[in-house]
């Protein structure tokens, strides 16, 4: 009797969890359908989607190949790269989405330097997605801007895609705890070899974080200078461990 009752349970639940997934029952597909068509930002075709369509999301360069867990350069089987190993930074693991290549390349131009600021949002809930739940930090920082660019720009788009992800995550945002004591020139206008003597001792920490678990927030790691040189201003403030979270990785 009992095992005729739990296979009566088990089909009527696989019976339930097919009706729920049918399009004209799954809530969030109809609560889509009714928000406004809008053109995607890479395509232009209308879809209800989000900022892009559900074709153009994947076919977006995800980072998901194989990849050092440190500073997420690519790896055969995952390992820890080379440069790691020779010279390992200051931040102990890196989350990356994407692959720094087009289109994402474009979209975080476009957030930078064309003011899209609603990008910041989305790229704040796939950073959220890659998180690992059961290893989250204390504190959020955002790479911060010194206050000249920051009053040129208008923006920090670190702090723009942080605030959201510290919100969803449930960790507090420390936005004031690091500053730029050197307005330094963009590392994009440098050679990769001069990057790192650009930013040193470029950034400050004003916080007491002993003990505890930081992550970093940047939009793009490249060479890894800027977040490697804000990590020791942290380091500094005894910090027990680094992450950096960031929404592309060069490669």
């Amino acid at each position: 009797m009992q095992m005729r009752l739990a296979a009566a349970y088990h089909l009527r639940k696989t019976h339930a969890l097919s009706i729920l997934n049918t399009p004209k029952l799954n809530i969030s597909s109809k609560i889509r359908q009714l928000l406004p068509a809008q053109p995607c930002v890479l395509c232009g075709s209308l879809n209800r989607y989000g900022l892009w369509c559900e074709a153009c999301n994947t076919a977006l360069p995800y980072l998901n190949a194989p990849h050092c867990p440190v500073c997420a350069r690519l790896s055969p089987l995952g390992e820890v790269c080379g440069h790691c190993l020779k010279k390992p930074p200051l931040f102990s693991r890196t989350i990356a989405v994407f692959s720094y290549q087009f289109p994402v390349d474009r979209l975080i131009q476009s957030l930078k330097y064309n003011e899209q600021l609603a990008l910041a949002q989305i790229f704040s809930e796939k950073l959220a997605q890659r998180t690992d739940k059961n290893t989250l930090p204390d504190f959020i920082i955002p790479m911060p801007l010194h206050p000249a660019k920051l009053r040129n720009r208008g923006f920090n788009q670190a702090q723009l895609i942080a605030a959201p992800l510290a919100h969803t995550l449930g960790i507090p945002l420390l936005s004031h705890a690091c500053h730029r004591l050197r307005d330094t020139p963009s590392q994009t206008s440098l050679p990769w070899n001069e990057r790192s003597k650009n930013v040193r001792g470029a950034f400050g920490c004003d916080m007491d974080l002993s003990g505890k678990h930081v992550a970093l927030v940047d939009d793009v790691l490249t060479t890894g200078a800027s977040l490697n040189e804000l990590a020791s201003a942290v380091n500094k403030q005894n910090a027990c461990e680094i992450s950096a979270w960031v929404v592309a990785r060069t490669i």
